[in-house]
């Protein structure tokens, strides 16, 4: 009896009050903690999610991602961090703060706009997300939850997509060097033509949809039948500024997968690359070999 007593009063507090937690996310409730109360998290993967139910009092999580053997073993760090983090929808009921040095910057208010908000930090300086619960009467159905994504120099790829965005060169073309290290390097490498381009306000962004020709690589089943017939299709995200716009020809489009969506980094016309990839090919200065037509 005592035996089932006890096993009842554990699943409530599951229920109520419980942490579910491994190195990438971590999901528990407000119910458990005292009020003024800060809980103090750590997560140490390139990806991965946080959900705080029934926000009450706040929460320290720090972001310290776990180098991969080859540069632990050399006592290698990082250079630099770069960290995005997207809301879900329904984030209620918390503020989202970017913790630098002991002073905080807003990053999420509550019930934000679902757009992707991206730092980036060197080593030596103390960062966290300081996520601090807002004051209501009622807390029921108030779900505060948001992805993560860390990209470093441990990896063999840039920094992500999103973290650029505002910056002065995330529009111009790409230069030969850069578009012969995309396709050695991009999550996707795609051969096709632009059917539509569609603008998306409040996002601040574009989105191409992509007739292919051939999917030269994809890590991720971004590009499916569901275009012209026997050609797969897909769509690509750009900053709304770029002003992309659709229009004749065929194209090497390159990029990375961001929060599940590609993002484009490098689209020159496939005859342009041809010239390019050819040109270094045969001053042996490519940096990885390409199936070339």
């Amino acid at each position: 009896m005592w035996a089932l007593r006890a096993l009842c009063l554990a699943g409530l507090g599951a229920a109520l009050g419980g942490v579910s937690a491994d190195q990438c996310s971590w999901r528990g409730s407000g119910l458990s903690q005292e009020a003024g109360s800060v809980e103090q998290l750590s997560l140490h993967c390139a990806e991965g999610s946080l959900e705080w139910l029934y926000p009450t009092g706040a929460l320290r999580l720090r972001l310290a991602p776990r180098l991969p053997p080859a540069a632990a073993a050399k006592g290698r760090s990082p250079r630099h961090v770069t960290a995005c983090v997207k809301p879900a929808g329904t984030f209620r009921g918390a503020q989202l703060y970017l913790e630098r040095e002991g002073v905080l910057e807003l990053l999420l208010p509550e019930a934000p706009r679902p757009r992707v908000r991206c730092f980036s930090w060197l080593p030596r300086e103390k960062v966290a997300l300081f996520l601090q619960a807002t004051p209501h009467r009622d807390i029921s159905r108030r779900i505060a939850a948001f992805r993560y994504e860390l990209r470093g120099d441990w990896l063999a790829r840039p920094a992500l997509p999103a973290a650029s965005l505002t910056g002065e060169g995330a529009c111009r073309p790409c230069n030969d060097t850069e578009i012969l290290m995309a396709i050695c390097t991009s999550d996707f490498v795609i051969r096709g033509s632009i059917r539509s381009v569609s603008n998306d306000a409040e996002l601040q962004e574009s989105i191409i949809g992509v007739s292919t020709t051939r999917i030269h690589r994809q890590k991720f089943p971004l590009f499916q039948a569901g275009g012209r017939p026997g050609r797969p299709a897909g769509s690509i995200r750009t900053p709304l500024r770029c002003g992309v716009k659709p229009g004749p020809g065929t194209f090497l489009f390159t990029g990375w997968l961001h929060f599940g969506e590609a993002w484009l980094s490098c689209a020159p016309r496939y005859r342009d690359f041809q010239r390019i990839y050819e040109g270094a090919r045969r001053m042996r200065q490519n940096p990885c070999e390409f199936p070339m037509d």
